[in-house]
């Protein structure tokens, strides 16, 4: 089964809980287990500064679900917790669970692009993935290591477990 990395994100309706909801709805996946979850980390929103921190982390799983089967069963429990697709892009939300790495797979479809388009820059991606992976190399060949020499731990707080 290929090692797959989930982005987590929340900053409304008790963000701490919502990212434990969604940790407890991944482990229930079908034809799937999850294996681990870095630390809750805050970070400051990419999009209007008007909003609540994150609360962000990053979850490992190996699942036999084939890309668009787990992101289908991403966005569903995304939608029981409370999500509402917005126009608005990065704007504030209940919870986000992203797909960030799929094994070694790259991907490029209209609905799901693997690696992650933009994982590379986001601090709080890397460095949650960096506690689960720091070994870690893209399917592209970048090192986990690379990516976080260039990006900064700006922004970032580390929240007690």
């Amino acid at each position: 089964m290929p090692r797959v990395y989930l982005g987590l994100g929340s900053n409304l309706a008790e963000p701490l809980a919502q990212l434990h909801g969604a940790l407890a709805a991944l482990a229930a996946l079908p034809q799937s287990q999850l294996l681990g979850r870095s630390s809750f980390y805050a970070s400051d929103p990419l999009g209007p500064a008007d909003q609540p921190r994150y609360v962000n982390a990053v979850a490992a799983l190996e699942s036999e679900l084939t890309p668009l089967q787990l992101l289908d069963a991403l966005q569903a429990i995304e939608l029981n917790r409370g999500r509402e697709r917005k126009a608005e892009r990065w704007g504030p939300r209940t919870l986000d669970l992203d797909i960030l790495l799929f094994g070694d797979l790259m991907l490029d479809e209209p609905r799901l692009r693997v690696p992650h388009y933009h994982m590379h820059a986001r601090a709080f991606v890397l460095y949650p993935l960096a506690e689960l992976a720091p070994d870690l190399r893209l399917p592209d060949g970048r090192a986990l290591t690379d990516l976080l020499a260039a990006c900064p731990f700006e922004g970032l707080e580390r929240l007690p477990e």
